[in-house]
């Protein structure tokens, strides 16, 4: 009897080692389920960029009506685009990208700030502006998209075809003029 009672014993004592080598197990697998569980969820997180002339409030308030361009430019530092259509102005612009992962970098913050001169040099307006006053306009190529339609190869091989009694050389039927 007794050396069934051993037996008992030894099969109790392999039981509760099992099961602690099974709870040591699990416990692994939920620390690595967990780990790559926040590993996934940091590589979501964006990645935010910012570009451009980041100019503060106070460098704003330093440009009133009247300062001349040379005064701008000791304030708020060399513009990034200037105009003289219509009258001078530099183009203060800055831009915040954010990218998640391996996505398309997407604008979500542009402010332009336009700072116009006076035929004397002088400054008559400072003007804001944001991604909600007008569209997103690449500064990079100098190029806005045109509201003229982009047509694919085979429309313009086929785009005169259907269009009766037009001469050679006509406008009638082709769209806009390339």
């Amino acid at each position: 009897m007794t050396q069934a009672l051993d037996v008992t014993r030894k099969t109790m004592r392999n039981a509760a080692r099992g099961s602690s080598a099974m709870r040591a197990t699990r416990s692994a697998r939920c620390i690595t389920i967990g780990l790559a569980i926040g590993a996934a969820l940091a590589g979501c997180s964006p990645t935010i960029s910012k570009h451009g002339n980041l100019l503060s409030q106070s460098d704003l308030q330093q440009v009133q009506t009247g300062t001349s361009k040379e005064q701008v430019k000791t304030a708020l530092g060399s513009p990034a685009t200037t105009s003289t259509v219509g009258g001078d102005a530099y183009y203060y612009i800055s831009t915040t990208r954010e990218q998640r992962a391996f996505m398309k970098p997407k604008v979500t913050e542009r402010r332009v700030v336009a700072v116009y001169f006076d035929e004397f040099g002088t400054v008559n307006n400072v003007a804001r502006y944001g991604l909600k006053d007008g569209k997103v306009f690449d500064y990079i190529t100098r190029e806005t998209p045109t509201h003229a339609r982009d047509l694919g190869v085979i429309q313009k091989i086929f785009r005169g075809i259907g269009t009766p009694n037009t001469p050679p050389g006509s406008q009638i039927g082709k769209g806009p003029p390339v």
